[in-house]
């Protein structure tokens, strides 16, 4: 397919080649690709049929003029996966899971490598340097190695031994380089230029951009597969696809995003979708140099000159250029910048694995982390279509996730000198310890089963209490005078008797008076319900409004 490379400062368009860094004219770095949109946009939707759903399903919107299928490793095609339970939990219901995760070497970085591996080996380019917080090196070192391309991958010596293994175990020659990321970027830019040999240009690659552009091609797919297709509003051009109110990814340089929303640009203009969503990025506060200058409402960047974040794929203290071409991408489709500290991205990342089980890596949990603060603002609201980019490997910092008594220790008794096997006795005696004779019982009362599977749910990831339900008023009243619960958790709004009534019958038995009880509700209460409340209950909890943590510590508060 033809393209050719505009220059985002002159304007100047030149063809491209990996080597050439800069434009002819005036020596910017800034180049981007261009394709003849109307003549795609005809005749794309019918290729799209013959194709499978990938990467390359695209090409034609790709700078690669002849893509090998040679070097392919499956790129593309991640699962858009309705966060179900964290949208019941967060009172927003469509709120969706682009599972990057699920890429050949577990990232989005594989969408870079596969397309800018293939632009070098079209060019006939052998060998190549890379700078890297773990991630773009293993993409890029799978990728090199199916192509028999030479990779230099230089790494800051924060990045986990388990990661620089991984990129050694592709054959690539791995420098570890004891400094911040930029000074390791710094270095490989030095040994580059030193031996003439191709260098990674991240967001000023015009490859790198243009793969993550199909990121917002498959989700625009994937929204209409579930939703359908767009309504046609008066005086507007029928949509091929839907969009999601929000796109959010956590970022650190912020390649991601340019690319995610150059795919929607090119899409609008293309008049596949009516309209694009707002562009979220999400850093981690420690390390945060464009959301703290976007809410100063500054232009350029002020740089971080010490990180001091645990997440150090996400440690790019001065983003440069790339912060004002995402502020106006952010500011353009209404979106935000927002930080989240590590403990609330460790937290986020606890969450989505108990609710989702889907285990992220804590770069990734930066975005649910963001994800939660804007619901949670009032941002983002109820009905609104979000998009979260789950992207990385599983590397979970565990002391600062699970802490440090997240495991049932059992100590068997140890054998005689003539016994071949631990006597039966005492194997029970020793899991008594680990499986008590009983746990806490608690009653769920509400009459949404989605409700009550959600607190069941987040009831269970600890898993040491005995569950009953009851889907109404009186039928909640027959469990609780049977099973004598340590606790119950109550809905005010159900059929037959209401949480008030169940509530009345309680305090007037004494055999159910003492039992405590933590009202989850939706109802917004009046001030006279909140007075007929008082002394009845420990807490109550507005659903929708409360994370899984904050809930069991209250559970566990109350049946301490």
């Amino acid at each position: 397919m033809s393209f050719i490379l505009r220059c985002l400062d002159c304007g100047h368009k030149a063809p491209y080649h990996p080597m050439s860094y800069v434009c002819p004219k005036c020596d910017s770095g800034w180049r981007y690709a261009e394709y003849d949109l109307d003549t795609i946009a005809k005749t794309l939707p019918v290729q799209l049929g013959k194709r499978p759903f990938g990467l390359w399903r695209y090409r034609e919107l790709l700078p690669v003029r002849n893509p090998n299928p040679a070097i392919a490793l499956g790129e593309g095609g991640t699962p858009l996966i309705q966060a179900s339970n964290l949208g019941m939990m967060l009172g927003c219901p469509n709120i969706f899971i682009k599972d990057e995760r699920q890429g050949p070497t577990a990232s989005f970085k594989d969408r870079q490598a596969a397309v800018s591996i293939a632009a070098l080996k079209e060019a006939g380019i052998t060998e190549m340097v890379v700078a890297s917080t773990g991630n773009v090196a293993i993409a890029y070192s799978a990728y090199a190695a199916r192509a028999g391309i030479k990779l230099w991958a230089f790494v800051t010596s924060l990045v986990p031994a388990v990661k620089m293994r991984e990129i050694g175990l592709y054959g690539s020659q791995v420098v570890k380089v004891t400094g911040s990321y930029d000074e390791v970027k710094r270095a490989a830019a030095e040994f580059a230029t030193q031996r003439n040999l191709y260098r990674n240009q991240g967001a000023r690659s015009a490859p790198a951009v243009e793969s993550m552009k199909t990121i917002a091609y498959e989700i625009s797919e994937q929204i209409t597969a579930y939703f359908g297709q767009p309504e046609q509003k008066n005086g507007e051009k029928q949509a091929l696809w839907r969009t999601p109110d929000w796109y959010i990814q956590a970022v650190s340089g912020g390649m991601g995003p340019v690319g995610v929303a150059k795919g929607f640009d090119e899409l609008k203009q293309m008049g596949f979708i009516n309209k694009k969503p707002a562009i979220v990025c999400i850093q981690a506060a420690g390390c945060a140099p464009m959301a703290n200058s976007w809410k100063k409402g500054l232009s350029v960047a002020e740089p971080v000159k010490e990180p001091r974040t645990h997440i150090e794929t996400l440690a790019t203290g001065d983003p440069g250029r790339l912060y004002p071409i995402l502020r106006e991408i952010v500011d353009e489709t209404g979106g935000a910048f927002e930080s989240v500290t590590d403990e609330e991205a460790f937290r986020a990342m606890h969450v989505i694995a108990k609710m989702e089980g889907i285990s992220a890596e804590p770069a990734s949990a930066v975005a649910f982390a963001g994800l939660f603060k804007l619901i949670r603002a009032g941002v983002i609201k109820q009905d609104d279509t979000v998009v979260v980019n789950c992207t990385g490997h599983t590397m979970p910092p565990e002391k600062f996730v699970l802490g440090d008594n997240w495991t049932r220790n059992v100590i068997l008794p140890e054998k005689k000198p003539k016994e071949k096997e631990t006597p039966k006795e005492g194997v029970l005696a020793a899991l008594s310890h680990v499986v008590p004779e009983r746990f806490p019982r608690i009653v769920i009362v509400d009459d949404t089963t989605e409700a009550r599977l959600l607190i069941r749910r987040i009831l269970q990831s600890q898993g040491d209490f005995t569950l009953f339900e009851a889907t109404n008023g009186k039928e909640a009243l027959r469990t609780i005078r049977r099973e004598k619960p340590d606790l119950i958790i109550l809905d005010l709004m159900m059929p037959e008797l209401d949480g008030f009534g169940v509530l009345d019958e309680l305090k007037a038995d004494s055999e159910t008076a003492s039992i405590p009880v933590i009202v989850s509700t939706a109802k917004e209460l009046t001030g006279e319900e909140r007075e007929k409340l008082k002394g009845q209950i420990q807490s109550l909890l507005q659903k929708g409004d409360f994370m899984s943590d904050e809930f069991l510590d209250e559970v566990h508060t109350v049946i301490r």
